[in-house]
C-alpha cells in the first residue's frame, strides 16, 4: 500500500511538472493612483477583490473536463478545490467588508455588500466601463487574477498527494489567517547566502528600517556559513531577526526518509547557535510535508509555518520588479498575510524596497516576528 501511494504521488508530480502554469504578475503602473493614503489603498483593494471574485465565480461554471483542461491536469481533487473555493469566498467577503469602511472618503468600487449572496451578485456583474478612469487597469488585472486563481486551484487539485501552502493538515500548521487587517509578516526562505551576500544586505536593510522578519534557514547552509566565518559573525548577521528552520536541505519533506532528522538537526543547530533568535517554526520547502506529521511536530514543540503571499522570486520565475508588483497586488487582494521572499536571491534586494516604498503611506503594519504564530 505504501509503495502504491508513493508511485501515485510520483505520477502526480510528473503530471504537475508536465503542464506548468504561468506565474501571475501585474504591472502596477496600469493602476492610475498611488497608494498614498489608507483610503486609496482601500480603493485599489476593493477593485482587486472584485476582479478576483469575478474570476472565481466564473471558474465555478466549468465542468470537470473543462477544469482539468484549464489546469493542465489529468487528475484533480474536486473536494479539495471546492474546499479552497469556500475559503477564498469567505476571505473575500471579510476583506471587502474591511475595504468598504472608507467608502465615505472615496466611493470608487463601493457596492452594497452585506453578505455572501451580495458579494457573489456584485462579482457576477462586475465590469469596468470603457470611459472609466480605471479602464487601463481592468484587462491586465483580469488576466492576472485568472492566472493567479489557476495557481491556487492547481495546488488544491493535487492535494493531498502533493501538499502545498493552500491547505493545512491541522492546527499545528499556521499561516496569516490570524493576523489583523492590514498586517503583514515578512519571511525569507533558503538562506543563509554566502558571506557578504544577500542575507547580509537584507538583515542590515531591515535593521535600518527598524523592522524584522523571520528567516527560515537550511541547516547545511548555516553550518557552512559558520565554518567560513564564525559563530559570532552569524549571530551578528541575524541580530534583531527571528530564525526558524527549513530542514537540513532544500528538498521536499513529504517522501524523504530522513525528514525528521533533517528538521531536528537543523533546529538543534539554530537553538545552540542563536537561542535568542530561534523561533520554533518549520517552513516546508515547496510547502511539501507529510499528512501524518502532526504528532512529530507536537512532540518537538514545533509549528509548521506556511505563507499566503508568494513573491515567486525563485530562479526562472519573475524578475525583481515583477515580483514586487505581484506582492503588492496580493497585499491589496488579501489585506493581510505572510509574505515569502528568498534571501539567496538578488531579486529580494530590489523587490522589498519597492514594496515598502509603495505602501509607506497606506496605513499598513508589519508584524513583529516574535509575536507571529502565537
Amino acid at each position: 500500500m505504501r509503495l502504491a501511494l508513493l508511485l501515485s504521488a510520483c505520477l502526480l508530480c510528473l503530471n504537475a511538472q508536465a503542464a506548468p502554469v504561468d506565474v501571475a504578475s501585474l504591472d502596477r503602473g496600469t493602476w492610475p493612483e498611488k497608494l498614498v493614503s489608507p483610503a486609496l489603498f482601500d480603493v485599489a483593494s476593493r477593485a482587486e477583490i472584485l476582479m478576483f471574485a469575478h474570476g472565481l465565480l466564473a471558474s465555478e461554471a466549468l465542468d470537470d473536463a473543462a477544469l482539468k483542461q484549464r489546469l493542465g491536469l489529468k487528475i484533480i481533487n474536486l473536494a479539495a478545490i471546492d474546499d479552497l473555493r469556500r475559503q477564498l469566498w469567505q476571505r473575500l467577503l471579510e476583506n471587502y467588508t474591511f475595504a468598504q469602511q472608507s467608502c465615505e472618503e472615496d466611493a470608487s468600487f463601493c457596492y452594497l455588500v452585506e453578505n455572501m449572496d451580495d458579494l457573489r451578485e456584485q462579482a457576477g456583474k462586475f465590469e469596468v466601463s470603457d470611459n472609466s478612469f480605471y479602464i487601463g487597469w481592468a484587462e491586465p488585472s483580469r488576466h492576472f487574477h485568472e492566472r493567479y486563481l489557476d495557481e491556487l486551484l492547481r495546488k488544491a487539485a493535487l492535494f493531498p498527494q502533493i501538499s502545498s501552502e493552500v491547505a493545512r493538515f491541522g492546527d499545528h500548521e499556521r499561516n496569516g489567517d490570524e493576523l489583523n487587517d492590514r498586517m503583514f509578516l515578512l519571511t525569507f526562505d533558503g538562506g543563509p547566502a554566502p558571506v557578504s551576500g544577500n542575507t547580509d544586505w537584507l538583515t542590515d536593510y531591515l535593521r535600518k528600517q527598524k523592522m524584522n522578519a523571520t528567516f527560515f534557514v537550511l541547516g547545511s547552509s548555516l553550518q557552512t556559513r559558520v565554518e567560513r566565518s564564525s559563530a559570532a559573525d552569524v549571530q551578528a548577521l541575524y541580530q534583531g531577526q527571528c530564525v526558524g528552520v527549513q530542514g537540513w536541505q532544500y528538498r521536499s519533506h513529504s517522501h524523504w526518509v530522513d525528514w525528521q532528522s533533517s528538521i531536528t538537526r537543523s533546529a538543534g543547530l539554530v537553538q545552540n547557535l542563536m537561542p535568542e533568535n530561534y523561533v520554533p517554526l518549520f517552513r516546508p520547502p515547496y510547502g511539501q510535508r507529510r499528512a501524518d506529521s502532526q504528532g512529530f511536530f507536537q512532540q518537538q514543540g514545533l509549528q509548521v509555518a506556511l505563507w499566503d503571499i508568494d513573491s515567486q522570486d525563485e530562479p526562472g520565475k519573475l524578475k525583481a520588479d515583477e515580483s514586487a508588483q505581484r506582492v503588492l497586488t496580493l497585499m491589496l487582494l488579501w489585506r493581510k498575510g505572510v509574505i515569502v521572499f528568498h534571501d539567496t536571491q538578488d531579486k529580494a534586494r530590489v523587490a522589498l524596497p519597492m514594496v515598502l516604498q509603495a505602501t509607506a503611506q497606506s496605513g499598513l503594519g508589519w508584524q513583529e516576528c516574535r509575536e507571529a504564530f502565537r
